[in-house]
């Protein structure tokens, strides 16, 4: 990560285990705090569960000028708040497992990790860029694909469907179907819970750049840009569903 000025765990040349990222490194210390709203804590069994903390001289001393995402971030104790969660594996090797970054509650009570969802939807093949979101105040989540051209002009040639440009055929209902179930079928191949499935979506050309301010400088979705960029059509959304919850079920 950029807030360290090297890496904080290195894999030795004769472990043979994969899937972790090694040990610490000797030039700082690393610890797992409790994250209870994701069910990850020191105490888990087999294996201690926790947001990576690390604390040493790699870390960085702060953000240029913005004093208040550098509090946000490093704590009063100097230890810099990753956002990944990690578990310890024995011989003190370090696997990350999960993000606590950008978490958010849904009305009843759930906690989402939107990242984690995203890069699941990431699978499908319509899907070039996907932006979860989550009213605090609705119970489902819906999202916004930013749709791969070429998947979706095969198809609409495979379906004998006929559109004057790929702006129609984004706002065309079975096109909409034909993506959500596919995001389905890929989340229900990796276990996602019911509610971390988006069930609604909008379909748009326009890829998240550093130019139209969606994504940051290491290609992170601006997730408040995002909110306010497309406002109109998460409002859509979740006016359609309010609107089915109550009829047949459509869509979306």
């Amino acid at each position: 990560m950029t807030e360290t000025s090297c890496v904080i765990s290195l894999m030795d040349k004769a472990d043979m285990l994969s899937g972790h990222v090694g040990a610490p490194c000797p030039s700082c210390e690393i610890k797992l705090v409790d994250v209870p709203e994701m069910n990850y804590t020191a105490e888990d069994q087999p294996h201690p569960r926790g947001e990576i903390c690390v604390r040493g001289p790699i870390v960085f001393q702060g953000y240029y000028k913005d004093e208040v995402q550098t509090k946000e971030v490093i704590d009063e104790q100097g230890w810099l708040h990753t956002g990944d969660i990690g578990l310890w594996l024995p011989g003190g090797r370090l696997k990350i497992i999960d993000r606590k970054k950008n978490i958010f509650k849904l009305s009843q009570g759930e906690y989402i990790a939107p990242e984690k969802i995203e890069n699941v939807y990431a699978k499908c093949k319509f899907v070039a860029q996907c932006f979860v979101y989550g009213d605090s105040l609705k119970p489902s989540l819906v999202a916004i694909i930013s749709v791969d051209h070429d998947m979706l002009k095969k198809w609409a040639a495979a379906e004998g469907i006929k559109y004057e440009d790929l702006k129609q055929l984004c706002v065309d209902p079975r096109a909409a179907a034909a993506v959500l179930a596919d995001m389905d079928a890929v989340a229900r191949e990796v276990q996602l819970r019911g509610f971390e499935f988006a069930k609604a979506l909008t379909l748009v050309l326009e890829p998240f750049t550093l130019e139209n301010g969606l994504l940051t400088p290491t290609f992170k979705i601006k997730r408040p840009q995002a909110k306010a960029y497309f406002a109109k059509e998460i409002a859509d959304m979740y006016d359609k569903l309010s609107a089915s919850e109550f009829s047949p079920q459509k869509p979306i």
